[in-house]
């Protein structure tokens, strides 16, 4: 029975966003399903909570429940739910407009603690409108709880420009949504299909979510006398009862101390679909100003589209454990884009969309507790890398190591393997954690192939007086230890840091300094071993340089074109010349680089240092090549640290004619 029929306008904001919705607003057509249900819940929570203080609320249903439920062959899909229900005029202000939300008109009636208890209460609004992706026309059917049956609403709308209402008898409290579903949207007319929507998006819903159970009836004969004679084509058919097709509980929301290693790999194995477990993993429950639930696992193996910046990254983003997004990217630093793993919000709203992520309060606070939550797993993982378990410590006492720690010697190692080179992006990405980033970063040096060094352990072995900790970039860990840069160095015993990721030299723009101490590139700048280096060297280097100016200024006028300046230095001891550049001035490994992804490099040129002792500099004082001479050297120079000349069959024209 009903009655008072009338039609009303939506409000111009909704009139827009049914636009918005039903043209591009969801790219992901099942997503209807998730926000219905998670209004549903919505309801029923908001239900409990009015029913503290009157529990006649409750009527003679007191187990909370959403149901789903199809018709083929009317081609309606129903979400219904026992909540809270709406009267007629609520039904008006709440699915006709936005700004009038229903939640928020509750939330703002409660105060002090009760705020605290209803945290649970999401918004009812603008997801419902979602349900247009794949409804042609949407009926409502609702009674508040505590409304007599005849007090009961239906809402009709084909999502234009206006909506119709009537009064209904209605015996059950509660809200149905039934859809009446476009041509193109079959697909959820199917109950498998419902449930894999339902298991992939609700399944952490805190309510039984049910489904009439289907069973599969063989089709009638076709000759009713002769078995033998075929049948007609069977199918599903309901049973008529109902059975619960979510989980009910998320893992995260769930104690530590209930869940084991293997549970915590396999829900790290659904929501990454990699096939190797983890290398670890931190889950906490957060409190504070925000309140989110974080469960973060770092894999053992980089995908194979690490490098690729623009790939859709972040871990899944849950509020009140509904599933909101895959790849929350706001969430978690580009340099962190590795991370796999969940975060469920207490404080965001339901409907939040990608750009009210990036301008969140409550987003940032997120982030930057993630963030720091990745990095304390990399400090522990690094603390443990390299146990002397077995040995005795010099005082005697044997160190006693822990499974729990022993498990995770050698996984930094690992780590590092795989995601060292995407961490050292943080240096110019993450200013706030560039000091903790800079301790986790590990190199290659001149006393260990293995890329195992630290800089704390670099400092802990630099030598009295010396007061710069050394680095070279080159494209290979070879041309690195073979760089003639690194001559003097290796004279004297001084450890320089191998750099061979690529991203070594934009990351280190941003690192000037370690723990106090500056870093100096052996390419960049004259070389000044400061303390380390005698007065009697420093008065060869002088007077070397003094008597070399001639033949300088010769070198200076033969490759001006090539070379910014020719200068004497104290840095070779084996080689003729090598290249580098001012202190200020774009190192030829960074030029070589931007040259190799099609980037202008700015034109600079580098800076000719030679060795006054060597055999071939001294035969170019008075020689008659000294042109094709000084060329050489230069091009070797640049062949030295991996470059090549920029005229190969000229450099190749000297060298023969020289040789004959």
């Amino acid at each position: 029975m009903s009655q008072n029929k009338q039609t009303l306008s939506f409000q111009a904001e909704v009139a827009q966003l049914l636009h918005l919705v039903t043209h591009s607003l969801y790219s992901n057509q099942e997503i209807f399903l998730r926000e219905l249900i998670s209004n549903a819940s919505d309801a029923c929570d908001k239900l409990r909570f009015e029913a503290l203080n009157n529990n006649a609320l409750y009527e003679d249903a007191p187990n909370l429940e959403v149901r789903v439920s199809f018709d083929q062959a009317a081609r309606t899909l129903t979400i219904t739910d026992n909540g809270i229900g709406m009267s007629q005029q609520e039904a008006i202000d709440h699915l006709g407009t936005i700004a009038k939300s229903g939640t928020k008109d509750f939330m703002g009636k409660l105060s002090g603690d009760q705020k605290q208890d209803a945290q649970l209460i999401g918004q009812f609004g603008v997801g419902f409108y979602s349900g247009f992706i794949v409804a042609d026309k949407i009926t409502v059917e609702s009674r508040r709880a505590g409304l007599k049956a005849e007090e009961g609403v239906r809402w009709v709308s084909s999502g234009t420009g206006d909506f119709e209402v009537e009064t209904i008898t209605r015996p059950e409290r509660g809200t149905s949504i039934i859809l009446h579903l476009r041509e193109d949207a079959g697909e959820f007319l199917n109950a498998w299909k419902l449930k894999s929507v339902i298991a992939k998006y609700s399944d952490h819903i805190s309510l039984p979510i049910l489904m009439e159970k289907e069973e599969w009836k063989d089709g009638e004969l076709i000759n009713p006398s002769d078995e033998n004679g075929g049948r007609q084509p069977g199918g599903m058919v309901k049973t008529g009862e109902w059975e619960t097709v979510n989980k009910a509980s998320a893992l995260w929301t769930r104690p530590k101390k209930d869940i084991t290693d293997e549970q915590y790999a396999e829900f790290y194995k659904s929501i990454s679909h990699d096939h190797e477990a983890p290398l670890t993993w931190a889950h906490n429950r957060v409190e504070g100003n925000t309140e989110y639930t974080q469960l973060l696992y770092i894999p053992a193996k980089a995908p194979f589209d690490l490098w690729n910046r623009d790939k859709k990254a972040g871990v899944k983003l849950y509020v009140k454990r509904v599933f909101i997004m895959d790849d929350a990217e706001a969430l978690m630093p580009t340099y962190l884009r590795f991370v796999k793993g969940v975060i469920d919000s207490a404080d965001l709203p339901l409907n939040v969309s990608r750009e009210l992520l990036q301008e969140s309060r409550d987003v940032r606070s997120i982030r930057e507790g993630s963030t720091k939550r990745v990095l304390s797993m990399l400090e522990d993982l690094a603390k443990h890398d390299k146990h002397e378990a077995a040995g005795e410590g010099t005082d005697g006492v044997t160190d006693v190591v822990s499974e729990e720690d022993k498990a995770k010697e050698g996984k930094y190692t690992a780590f590092y393997a795989e995601f060292g080179a995407v961490l050292k992006e943080g240096l110019g990405e993450d200013f706030a954690n560039r000091e903790r980033l800079a301790k986790l970063l590990r190199f290659a040096s001149t006393q260990s192939d293995a890329v195992t060094v630290s800089f704390a352990d670099y400092k802990a072995r630099m030598k009295e007086g010396q007061e710069a900790i050394y680095y070279i970039t080159a494209e290979t860990l070879a041309a690195a230890k073979n760089s003639p840069q690194l001559e003097v160095f290796k004279k004297k015993g001084i450890e320089v840091l191998l750099m061979t990721d690529r991203v070594d030299e934009w990351a280190l723009n941003y690192l000037h300094e370690f723990d106090g101490t500056p870093l100096q590139s052996v390419a960049k700048g004259a070389v000044d071993l400061g303390k380390l280096q005698d007065e009697a060297e420093k008065k060869a280097a002088e007077e070397a340089a003094e008597a070399f100016k001639p033949v300088l200024a010769k070198l200076k006028e033969a490759l001006k074109d090539k070379a910014e300046d020719v200068r004497v230095t104290t840095r070779l001891v084996d080689s003729p010349a090598c290249l580098v550049v001012q202190d200020d001035g774009m190192s030829t490994q960074l030029a070589r680089l931007l040259k190799q992804a099609g980037q202008q490099a700015p034109a600079t040129k580098p800076v000719l240092e030679v060795n006054a002792e060597h055999p071939l500099v001294k035969k170019l004082d008075g020689s008659v090549h000294f042109h094709d001479l000084a060329h050489i050297l230069f091009d070797q120079a640049l062949l030295a640290e991996g470059g090549l000349p920029d005229d190969p069959a000229a450099y190749v024209k000297r060298v023969n004619a020289l040789l004959a």
